[in-house]
């Protein structure tokens, strides 16, 4: 069976506007062949799962009623938008997603028209499409905005931030809570459901409009309307559990079954017309249509190939034993010795490594939600009153909580460890590339940060760093932890490790890209005869600018990083060799320029960083340098 016929509904979709001609029959059969196209591609390529697939409904209902791209769509996380994408003329893409040069994984405003903003980190919805809503009310349009919010993203503080404004700002703006069981609970029972279907027609609301005008025209009609409408929200508040929105301005809608095609056409036709801002709760199901994921939703939020007719996530290489669970191992052991440790995570508890010390400790973590600028300032007051707290948060999270960071800790020099995973470029793209980190962190007083090249050393560094009492932070990045040199962990605090003395070269990697200039001096020792000194850094601050001095007064210095060059290892050593004489440096990382998706390995080709390609930089510097 070809593509066409497995997908005969998907495949005729070019755009929203084929949906508003289709039965409610045909848009349950399109649901059905979304799922299995999404569950198809991403058991290839990767992806986030879950959450795509409890949202299928819901999109098709948001296209087919709204007229998008007119109309504006404004997705948080980008995880829901896999659905947006193949209704928005990406099918033929969508077989790229998150691949070099593809079909982009999460949501950006130059791959189309429909995407009207970017989304990959959480919490942004609201706000964003609540400034359009105010700049099309500045410019007299009439298109419809929506902020759809899900996946744990409302307790999120821009989310609160954001629906705290809403009722200052507009009267036509339209919250959808996409609410698949992470946080609102669902109430039940016949009474709300008809009050809910009753407030959200369109009949009703007009015959509401037409009855506060004739009221006005007659003496005492306002205090008659209001009487009525207190009787109105009275009623409604003892069904429904949307008080806290009514009181922040918004009518609240729901929930409503956020699966059922008819249901949510039918709400969101209804609740188009309002004359003030709404909400409309939605209950999905994580996982929705794909029994492995509706079993463990956590699981099949984000992960590599799987085995779709089983559900088993393939083999990732290496030897099994990741820089997450290598943390894991160690905080666990950590706590054993040491009553005062307390770990937070921001909803990453299985990301982070942390689902044996939550189970092991559990009066000692804290899983904060999306909220990682309350993580921070929660860990420095854990730290103000005796305790020693980690915050375990990925490097592209971190970004959110830079003043926390600046403010609450380092000023007061907390003893708070930081525990950043995710460093250095991942499959996700730019939202959550996490090389930014050193460029945004190291000139923040009291801070040192430090980077192992392996589990064994990142286990050896957070003991060292306990025993520091200050603010630290330690850097990692994703994927294998290499189990090896074990037995050369010991940590010298602001000490570099270097290997072999002497020759034409000495390469300076931070963290795990000692391995890759371990292969680029293999190379050029074999095919070049060119001698390398390699130097694993270890620390960024305080940085072992004596060692460096020493080499540099014989050897040619290489840098090579994970990150950014400009504030990270590259710019320590411009600074640190800015008045010494030194035979020359070469930098090698990432530049100012925005790295694109893709499998990691297919863009270090593309930008230069592989073993070989580097050993051949390598190899031409050094011949410029003797011929010169």
């Amino acid at each position: 069976m070809n593509e066409e016929e497995k997908h005969s509904i998907l495949s005729k979709i070019n755009s929203p506007a084929d949906l508003r001609g289709m039965s409610v029959a045909e848009l349950e059969e399109l649901a059905s062949e979304i799922r299995s196209r999404i569950i198809e591609v991403v058991s290839v390529n990767g992806g986030h799962l879950a959450s795509s697939l409890g949202v299928v409904e819901l999109t098709i209902a948001l296209h087919y009623v709204y007229n998008t791209p007119h109309d504006k769509l404004v997705w948080d996380v980008g995880h829901q938008g896999y659905v947006h994408k193949l209704l928005t003329g990406r099918q033929e893409a969508f077989s790229t997603l998150r691949r070099y040069e593809g079909c982009l994984g999460f949501l950006s405003r130059a791959e189309s028209e429909y995407d009207c903003f970017g989304a990959g980190h959480a919490g942004t919805a609201i706000s964003a499409a609540l400034g359009m809503a105010a700049a099309r009310d500045r410019k007299g349009g009439n298109e419809k905005i929506l902020a759809v919010v899900g996946d744990g993203s409302l307790n999120c503080g821009i989310s609160l931030e954001g629906l705290n404004n809403v009722s200052e700002t507009t009267r036509d703006f339209i919250i959808i809570l996409n609410d698949n069981k992470m946080s609102i609970s669902q109430n039940v029972g016949a009474i709300p459901k008809y009050l809910n279907r009753l407030i959200s027609g369109k009949s009703y609301n007009r015959f509401k409009a037409l009855g506060k005008m004739m009221l006005r025209k007659i003496p005492g009609g306002e205090e008659i309307h209001r009487k009525i409408s207190r009787i109105e929200e009275a009623t409604k508040s003892l069904f429904v559990p949307g008080v806290f929105f009514e009181e922040l301005g918004l009518r609240y809608i729901g929930p409503i079954p956020g699966n059922d095609i008819k249901e949510l056409i039918m709400t969101l036709e209804g609740v188009k017309d309002f004359n003030r801002p709404v909400i409309v709760h939605v209950m999905t199901e994580k996982g929705c249509g794909y029994s492995p994921a509706e079993a463990s939703p956590e699981s099949f939020h984000g992960l590599p190939g799987f085995d779709p007719d089983t559900g088993k996530v393939n083999g990732t290489g290496g030897d099994g034993w990741s820089f997450s669970a290598a943390f894991g191992d160690a905080v666990c052991e950590l706590a054993g010795e040491h009553e005062d440790i307390a770990v937070i995570t921001a909803a990453m508890t299985a990301g982070t490594g942390l689902k044996k010390f939550s189970e092991e400790y559990p009066e000692r973590f804290y899983d904060v939600g999306i909220a990682e600028e309350h993580a921070v300032v929660f860990a420095a007051g854990m730290a103000a009153a005796g305790l020693r707290p980690l915050v375990a948060i990925y490097s592209t999270f971190l970004q959110r909580a830079l003043d926390c960071v600046f403010h609450d800790i380092c000023l007061q020099g907390l003893p708070v460890i930081i525990c950043t995973d995710r460093a250095g470029i991942v499959e996700d793209g730019p939202t959550h590339h996490g090389i930014h980190d050193l460029a945004f962190l190291r000139n923040m007083p009291n801070l040192d940060i430090i980077a192992p090249k392996n589990g064994a050393e990142l286990r050896a560094m957070l003991f060292a760093a306990y025993a520091r009492n200050k603010p630290v932070l330690i850097r990692y990045p994703k994927g294998d932890a290499v189990k090896e040199d074990a037995e050369n962990s010991e940590i010298s605090w602001g000490r570099a490790e270097a290997f072999g003395k002497g020759g034409d070269l000495s390469i300076w990697a931070i963290g795990k890209e000692f391995y890759t200039a371990k292969k680029v001096a293999e190379i050029l020792k074999a095919e070049h005869k060119i001698e390398v000194t390699l130097v694993n850094v270890r620390f960024l601050k305080p940085f072992d600018a004596e060692l460096l001095k020493e080499h540099a007064l014989t050897m040619r210095i290489i840098t090579l990083e994970d990150c950014q060059i400009q504030g990270g290892l590259g710019s320590v050593v411009d600074e640190t060799l800015v008045n010494v004489s030194h035979k020359g440096v070469m930098h090698l990382g990432w530049g100012l320029n925005i790295v694109p998706y893709g499998d990691t390995c297919r863009i270090r080709e593309e930008y230069g960083l592989t073993p070989e390609a580097i050993a051949e930089k390598c190899a031409g510097w050094m011949s410029q340098d003797k011929s010169a």
